[in-house]
C-alpha cells in the first residue's frame, strides 16, 4: 500500500477524491468535504459569521466558504490553510487566502479583531492549549476566537490519525477533539475567557476572548 503525505491527501480530497479518516483503532469516517465546499449554511452565519464584525483570520479556511462569506459581508477576512488546494480554492471564491501553517509566519499578527477555528479546527497540533496560545499571539488584545467544538460530553480526546484516499493512505499525524464541556478549562490555561457557548442544531461554537496582549 502506498503512502503519501497528509497534505497531498487532503489536497485531493478537496479536489474530489473520496476521502476517510483512519482513527487510530483502524475505523474509518468519511471526511465531509461536500459541508465544506458549500456554500455557508445557517449555522455557519448564526454561529461564525454574524458574530464577526472587524478584520478576521480564518484558520485552516479549507475551501474558503466562510472567509468569502465574511468578505461579502464587508469584513476583511483571510484565510491561512497548508493546502495548496485550500487556498487556490479559496481565492477562486473571491477571498484571501495564503498557504500558511498557524504556527509559521501569519501576516498581521496581534492585530487581528477575530480568529476562526470553525470545523474542528481547535484539533490542529493535537495540543488545544498551544494552539490556543499562539492564536492569542495572532488577536489584538479584547479579540476573540470563535472555536467549533463537539457536543457536550465529548471532553478532550488526542489521537494519531490518517487519510486515506483511493488506496492510499497518508502518514500518521496527531489531532485533537474538543467537547463543548471542555473547552472553558482549556481557554483559561491558554489565557482565554470564556464569554459564551452557543449552539445551533448539533453544531456547537466556543467564543474566546484573549486576556492576555501579544506585546
Amino acid at each position: 500500500m502506498t503512502t503519501l503525505d497528509a497534505v497531498a491527501a487532503f489536497d485531493a480530497a478537496l479536489a474530489g477524491r473520496p476521502c476517510e479518516l483512519v482513527r487510530a483503532d483502524g475505523s474509518r469516517v468519511r471526511l465531509p468535504v461536500g459541508q465544506w465546499v458549500a456554500e455557508p449554511d445557517a449555522a455557519d452565519h448564526r454561529l461564525l459569521i454574524e458574530p464577526c464584525w472587524g478584520p478576521t483570520l480564518d484558520i485552516g479556511c479549507g475551501p474558503g466558504r466562510l472567509t468569502s462569506a465574511l468578505g461579502a459581508r464587508g469584513v476583511p477576512a483571510m484565510g491561512i490553510d497548508v493546502s495548496g488546494v485550500a487556498v487556490l480554492s479559496t481565492q477562486v471564491r473571491g477571498a484571501a487566502a495564503l498557504r500558511r501553517d498557524v504556527f509559521g509566519n501569519v501576516p498581521a499578527a496581534g492585530r487581528w479583531r477575530h480568529a476562526l477555528l470553525a470545523d474542528g479546527n481547535i484539533g490542529i497540533g493535537a495540543d488545544p492549549v498551544r494552539l490556543l496560545q499562539r492564536v492569542g499571539e495572532l488577536l489584538r488584545y479584547g479579540g476573540t476566537v470563535l472555536v467549533e467544538v463537539a457536543r457536550p460530553g465529548a471532553g478532550v480526546r488526542h489521537e494519531d490519525i490518517r487519510l486515506r484516499v483511493g488506496g492510499q493512505t497518508s502518514t500518521t499525524f496527531g489531532w485533537a477533539w474538543v467537547g463543548a464541556d471542555a473547552i472553558g478549562s482549556l481557554a483559561v490555561a491558554a489565557g482565554f475567557r470564556l464569554l459564551d457557548l452557543a449552539h445551533h442544531g448539533a453544531r456547537w461554537v466556543a467564543t474566546l476572548s484573549a486576556e492576555v496582549s501579544s506585546g
